[in-house]
């Protein structure tokens, strides 16, 4: 069964999962329609930053077993039987907040939504865009991630992949002599063949910046930035 995979080393934190998710929740189902709406919608995926500044999006993971629904005391957290996701019953949620407190994620909010009985707060999280599945859609945050950091896929086929790119990058690294092959020694071949592979693995590392750490500086020196006008205006 396929099930969204987050593969945070892409995540650019651009943000428009979270734009996507929070229209796609709507009653209107379009930006302008979304914005006129009370209560406005909100995201079900949260993008955060890491230590530097790199995005990661977070989301439910739908897990099984699922600590929120063993902790749901009303009953109200269940799992759909077609998708296996696990779902919230707003009708019967009394705003505990158990859920939260069990969710290893820190995924679970708590606010008003246009799923539950006009000013009620209920908690909300990622449904797995059930209703587009079953019009044969993605889930609007993978159909709106263009860096590849949401995928909607089979497990097995996602780790199949992983493991492909991690052979590449190896395979790479041997062809450029950024890491040294094993030299058979005799009998401290087995011992010294690792060490030499770690020895050219700790050169890669202090060899070129690769794209993807351009990419980290050149988007840390733009969260800089905006931190510096958002003092000044504070100001």
């Amino acid at each position: 069964m396929k099930k969204v995979i987050v593969h945070p080393e892409r995540c650019v934190g651009c943000m428009q999962c979270m734009f996507a998710c929070a229209v796609a929740h709507s009653r209107a189902k379009s930006a302008v329609g979304a914005s006129l709406e009370s209560p406005l919608p909100r995201a079900r995926v949260h993008v955060g930053a890491g230590l530097y500044r790199e995005g990661f999006p977070n989301r439910c993971r739908h897990c099984d077993p699922a600590p929120c629904l063993h902790a749901c005391l009303a009953g109200a957290i269940y799992r759909d039987e077609g998708t296996q996701s696990v779902l919230i019953d707003c009708d019967r949620c009394i705003n505990c907040a158990s859920c939260a407190m069990a969710c290893p994620y820190g995924v679970i909010r708590h606010h008003q939504d246009s799923s539950a009985p006009p000013g009620k707060t209920v908690a909300v999280k990622c449904d797995n865009c059930v209703e587009r599945q079953e019009r044969g859609l993605t889930p609007a945050c993978v159909e709106a991630c263009k860096s590849g950091a949401l995928t909607y896929e089979e497990d097995d086929r996602a780790q199949k992949r992983k493991t492909d790119e991690v052979a590449r990058t190896i395979s790479l690294g041997l062809s450029e002599g950024r890491i040294a092959p094993a030299k058979a020694q005799g009998p401290m071949s087995n011992v010294q063949g690792p060490m030499s592979n770690v020895q050219g693995l700790r050169s890669k590392v202090q060899g070129p910046r690769s794209s993807y750490s351009i990419l980290v500086s050149a988007r840390r020196s733009q969260c800089e930035i905006e931190e510096r006008l958002v003092r000044g205006e504070e100001r």
